[in-house]
């Protein structure tokens, strides 16, 4: 009976080895990287072991655990720049107030620009107070009021800012542009707060005097363009 050739082996390792080294390879370059990292969040690592170990179904259910998308390294991410969303908001709101101010024929009296901060509607002051005073005319109670039903639950933040012409008071209670600038934003955004309901926690009074001029104050024409209260409606809450 003739002899059974022998069976020839293949060369190299065996199939299972293969993946084994493969496998070693893997978890060491994992390591290699977090030891290269210059910080590791303590949290998030526990949070990626955790979501590695769910998807791999170690963990009851195969659930994993993941991480809030604005949420790094423990705090609120913080957008780099103001998202479309509220950029759309500001103009609509700027639209409406426009819209409103044709209509009551007061687009002279009364301004609305928008830029990086908001939307500023600025107010003469012929239009709210008399000469030198601080309390606000009937007229300008009603405008104030209609405003800020366009904008109450809508902006962040609201910044009421006081200016004056250079023309140096003579005498008064408020002894100069700086006192009746700052009497002047605090009467507006204590109407804001007492009848138009805004949250006080929204509202800040701000007085500049003369030093924030749109025009030279070289012309009583110019000087009447500078004499104003502007509403900045906040598209973000201020820098802390």
């Amino acid at each position: 009976m003739a002899r059974k050739k022998k069976e020839e082996t293949q060369p190299g390792a065996p199939l299972w080895l293969l993946t084994y080294g493969d496998m070693v390879t893997l978890v060491l370059t994992f390591f290699v990287l977090l030891y290269s990292m210059s910080s590791i969040d303590v949290q998030k690592f526990q949070l990626m072991i955790l979501s590695f170990q769910g998807a791999m179904g170690f963990l009851p259910g195969g659930k994993s655990v993941q991480q809030d998308a604005n949420i790094f390294g423990g705090q609120k991410a913080q957008s780099g720049g103001e998202s479309p969303k509220t950029s759309t908001d500001m103009q609509q709101i700027a639209k409406n107030l426009r819209s409103y101010l044709r209509a009551e024929g007061l687009d002279k009296e009364i301004t609305v620009r928008i830029d990086q901060r908001g939307v500023t509607v600025s107010l003469s002051d012929q239009f709210l107070f008399e000469s030198g005073r601080a309390d606000i005319k009937p007229d300008g109670m009603r405008v104030l009021f209609k405003i800020a039903e366009f904008v109450k639950d809508s902006v962040p933040m609201v910044a009421v800012e006081g200016h004056t012409d250079s023309t140096p008071l003579l005498g008064g209670i408020y002894r100069d542009n700086w006192g009746l600038s700052a009497a002047r934003a605090a009467v507006v955004t204590s109407y804001l707060q007492d009848r138009a309901g805004f949250d006080p926690q929204k509202l800040q009074a701000v007085a500049y005097g003369p030093n924030q001029p749109l025009v030279p104050n070289d012309t009583p024409e110019h000087k009447a363009l500078n004499r104003r209260v502007d509403i900045v409606f906040l598209s973000k809450y201020p820098k802390q």
